[in-house]
């Protein structure tokens, strides 16, 4: 029993996490809910990885580009602290994405994170992301 409730509450401060911080961009719940030793071992080579990259990812590249910006939970799994979530970030790209101009179109990136959590805290990150192909489709037109 004591797993299943461990598991469900590492659950949910992932859920907080993707709705108060990267939806809504709330600070004090990502200093809440953030490790200060904190990795993102999905960050490229030679980027920083700690909690202050991924705050800037967050409040620098993606929510000034994307207006409406939501976070879709379809899925997670719990298997001891670690938390693997299949959701979806999407928006309208009404500011500069990554050196492409506002298009007004819909995005859609689809995402699998997984994220070590102890004591209600995010401490390790490793993600894959559909980003790259929406930038694509984007610059396309």
């Amino acid at each position: 029993m004591y797993i299943a409730m461990n598991a469900e509450a590492n659950k949910r401060v992932v859920r907080r996490f993707n709705k108060e911080v990267i939806q809504d961009g709330s600070r004090a719940a990502f200093v809440e809910l953030m490790d200060e030793s904190f990795a993102n071992r999905s960050a490229p080579p030679g980027v920083a990885n700690g909690p202050e990259s991924m705050w800037s990812t967050f409040e620098h590249v993606l929510r000034p580009a994307l207006s409406g910006l939501q976070v879709t939970i379809h899925e997670q799994l719990c298997d001891g602290d670690k938390v693997v979530t299949r959701k979806s970030i999407t928006g309208t790209h009404t500011g500069p994405f990554m050196g492409l101009a506002a298009t007004g179109k819909p995005v859609s990136i689809d995402v699998i994170d997984i994220v070590r959590v102890r004591d209600g805290r995010y401490v390790e990150h490793w993600g894959i992301n559909t980003l790259q192909s929406v930038l694509a489709q984007l610059r396309a037109g």
